[in-house]
């Protein structure tokens, strides 16, 4: 009978439905595995990039079964989110009849492709029991003051009419939709994560040996910790008369104080409040202003390229000269860092350096090169030594640095400080399909937490969705109801959450005890067992915002008491991704496939070998058509080449010794991809390597004649291939095995020694031949069969010397007779 691919693939996923065969045991006792790939939004259809993540995570599931380990490995849907609303604007539809159409699609793609996904913990993030939870988690969390809501300048999508934390700001635009982003004064929910800046930190130290180091450095660049010097700068007795006395001074932070003498002006953030006072109260020009505000509208990355500012007519006092120095608004200076305000040392920073030029303020150098001439022409950066510094001339820059922060604190105007690029979390969306934040405005009580025993607060189903404004707001009942501290009038909280809030601890709710799903959140009892993630799968894009947040979410638990451990995964692999032509696959580009497309015509299977055998998870793939095609040949040769296989329920016992050379070889080949597939599970994770083995060994199976020899050969090729290719492996499996080798394999020693030995033959130097030489034979037996092979080369020749090296080389000094 030939290969099949559709009556076997659906064969075997109605007869894993149907027995539970990837459901997690629930007896503790067993060794466990949690296996988790990042969860989907659920956009309707799979791509490839999905079949690659999961297609890694099924492969590392399936092993870990077939070793004994109790595994779970569970899907979800990370369903709330814009592209609900803006499809429902275009087509008309509800987002929630949309989102769930689409996870009932892909709930089934899932399963024609065989992915061993627990089907009894599947959750979406939209599901009102899930934010039930939720909501409660961020009343503990506004309890414990981990949770504040304040005025600010936020980030703005134009398009998606929402705001944007830092982090979903990419290079100016929206994470999402790549809109520019704008400045929107308004009031924001914040989670307090620089509470745990440190934490954050120090223990990605804990993740060195699981986490890639590529993303251990973009977290620990984005929380951007840095040593400096935090002191203030007096305004003039004029600049204070000129503000109308409502400012005294203003704080700055610097990692540099050893350049403290070098200071030639301050420049201030256009958001600062003695900016925002001098433009408000007219005291800047017309010109100044419409310059000030158009900084404010442009995005942070945008105020890094072309640098501006504005004279403000205002200066400060120098703390330890006494000089007066000029007041600046400057582009590049964030409010979010530190205080908004920086001391300028053009001559010892590019960035001041350029602005300095660019408006013909003054440069003052103080630190020079130890062992070289001081150039003028650019802005010194490097250590070196200080001089018309005082008594601090003549100092190591970098020894002054702790000598200067010293004499601050000795005078009692300044101090030693930590910042953090890393700001707090603002979670508020002013979106529709988001989990509601669970908060009520009353008049009289102020922000009042909605009860626990009222929750969920849930999304009105009636509700007219037309991309403009926020649709909870303009909803006609409801936001409102009754305050229930005081039970007067009141209004809802219209913002809903982030949706990074959701993916924050979804990890954690697959945990939960299914005889108590509806009751509790997750079980502790399955939380101590199962957690932490062993192995996690998903896009490296996800390094700072989705990783970092679910790390920050993981240590407030524990905070709260609702875990003991302090990070969620502890092992990550970052796959690439899926390129068709060079490029990344994308509908625009009109280079994309469909899985349903591959299944169709070649199987699951074929689709999940070509994934895993094209390149390492970790690097991008090349889609090739051609290795599409080899992928499905070799399945069908395996299926086909089976008919040889003789049926047991055991390993055959094979008595090496009397095998012939070819029988040998086969079963080494066969043992040596064993090996391979060991390391790869549990080290490199380079699936291509272990399939090339496989399919070398089954070269050499199909190249011999023993049948011991093949069907030993499939019973350790098929459990070996089964996480990659399982429909197939079962197939063969039951019809030969009655599936009994799907287990650990146990290596056969004697099968991976050599009974002969390869030696090369030199003569003079230069390679001459090559022979294969029983194992035991002595130099002379060796010296005698070489010369014998390499007859030709030696005629009139004399032998000079004669060299063995072992077990490599024999080597033949010979001159003419």
């Amino acid at each position: 009978m030939s290969y099949d691919p559709s009556a076997v693939e659906q064969k075997w996923q109605k007869y894993w439905s149907e027995n539970r065969s990837f459901e997690p045991s629930d007896n503790f006792d067993l060794p466990k595995k949690y296996i988790l790939s990042m969860f989907p939004f659920p956009s309707g259809r799979l791509h490839m990039g999905h079949v690659r993540n999961y297609t890694i995570s099924d492969a590392f599931a399936r092993f870990y079964r077939q070793q004994g380990f109790n595994v779970l490995h569970p899907i979800g849907f990370d369903s709330f989110g814009m592209p609900a609303e803006n499809a429902a604007i275009k087509n008309g539809s509800h987002p929630k009849t949309w989102t769930y159409d689409n996870i009932d699609y892909m709930k089934k793609e899932f399963y024609s492709l065989g992915f061993s996904f627990s089907k009894e913990r599947e959750l979406a993030t939209s599901d009102e029991l899930y934010t039930k939870f939720e909501q409660g988690f961020i009343i503990d969390m506004y309890e414990k003051g981990l949770l504040y809501r304040k005025e600010g300048l936020l980030n703005w999508c134009p398009h998606d009419q929402t705001v944007l934390a830092n982090e979903q700001v990419i290079d100016g635009c929206c994470w999402r939709c790549d809109t520019p982003i704008v400045k929107k004064e308004m009031n924001q929910y914040y989670f307090k994560i620089t509470q745990y800046a440190d934490e954050l930190l120090s223990d990605l130290a804990k993740l060195e040996n699981g986490w890639p180091k590529q993303v251990l450095t973009m977290q620990e660049n984005w929380i951007g910790k840095s040593n400096g010097l935090e002191f203030d700068f007096e305004l003039s007795k004029e600049s204070k008369a000129k503000l109308n006395d409502k400012f005294n001074s203003f704080t700055v932070f610097t990692t540099r104080p050893d350049t403290i003498y070098g200071v030639t002006y301050v420049a201030l953030a256009p958001e600062h409040d003695i900016v925002k006072y001098l433009c408000d109260n007219n005291l800047l020009d017309k010109d100044a202003i419409s310059q000030i505000k158009d900084m404010k509208n442009s995005s942070n990355i945008d105020r890094q390229k072309e640098k501006s500012g504005v004279s403000l007519g205002v200066d400060v006092i120098h703390p330890l000269t006494g000089q007066s120095v000029p007041l600046w608004v400057a582009n590049f200076v964030l409010i979010e860092y530190g205080s908004g305000a920086v001391m300028a040392v053009p001559a010892h920073d590019e960035r001041d350096f350029d602005f300095a030029k660019k408006y013909s303020l003054p440069l003052k150098y103080v630190i020079k090169p130890n062992d070289s001439e001081l150039n003028k022409n650019e802005a010194y950066t490097e250590a070196g030594v200080l001089f018309d510094s005082n008594e601090f001339s003549g100092f190591d820059s970098n020894e002054a640095k702790g000598k200067i922060i010293e004499y601050f604190e000795t005078l009692k105007i300044g101090k030693k400080t930590t910042n953090y690029k890393l700001k707090d979390w603002g979670v508020s969306r002013q979106r529709y399909w988001g989990a509601p934040i669970p908060f009520i405005h009353c008049q009289k009580c102020g922000l009042v937490m909605e009860k626990k025993e009222n929750l969920p607060v849930a999304l009105p189903s009636d509700i007219d969705i037309t991309g403009e404004g926020n649709p909870l707001d303009l909803h006609p009942t409801w936001k409102y109801c009754k305050c229930p501290k005081c039970g007067g009038d009141a209004i809802r909280e219209t913002d809903t959450m982030d949706t990074f809030v959701e993916s924050s601890w979804y990890f954690l709710r697959f945990c939960a005890d299914k005889t108590n799903w509806e009751k509790e959140p997750f079980s502790s009892e399955q939380i101590k067992y199962w957690m932490e993630v062993d192995h996690y799968i998903g896009g490296i894009e996800h390094a700072v915002l989705h990783l970092l947040y679910a790390r920050f979410f993981t240590k407030v638990f524990r905070d709260l008491g609702y875990v003991d451990f302090d990070e969620p995964f502890l092992r990550l692999l970052t796959q690439g991704m899926v390129l068709k032509d060079g490029a990344k696959m994308s509908k625009s580009k009109g280079n994309t496939v469909d899985p349903d497309e591959i299944i169709a015509k070649y199987g699951a299977d074929t689709a999940r070998l070509f994934i895993l055998f094209a390149a390492p998870p970790t690097q991008e793939l090349e889609w090739n058509d051609s290795a599409v095609e080899g992928a499905f040949r070799f399945i069908k040769r395996f299926y086909d080449k089976s008919n040889g296989v003789y049926k047991t329920t055991t390993k055959p016992a094979i008595d090496h010794s009397k095998l012939n050379k070819d029988e040998k070889f086969a079963r080494k080949k066969v043992y040596e991809a064993l090996i391979r597939a060991t390391d790869v599970y549990n080290n490199k994770y380079t699936f291509n390597t272990m399939i090339a083995g496989a399919m070398e060994a089954m070269n050499a199976l199909t190249s011999q004649n023993n049948s011991d020899v093949l069907t030993e050969g499939y019973w350790i090729l098929t459990s070996m291939l089964e996480p990659v290719i399982p429909h197939i492996c079962h197939e063969i499996s039951q019809k030969y095995f009655n599936l009994k080798n799907f287990d650990s394999q146990e290596i056969v020693d004697e099968v991976l020694q050599s009974d002969s030995i390869k030696y090369g033959i030199s003569i003079n130097g230069k390679n001459r031949g090559e022979i294969e030489l029983t194992i035991g034979l002595s130099n002379d037996e060796i010296i005698h069969l070489a010369k014998a092979e390499v007859s030709k080369w030696l005629e009139g020749m004399t032998i000079v010397k004669e060299i063995v090296v072992p077990n490599k080389l024999i080597n033949l000094v010979v001159k003419p007779c």
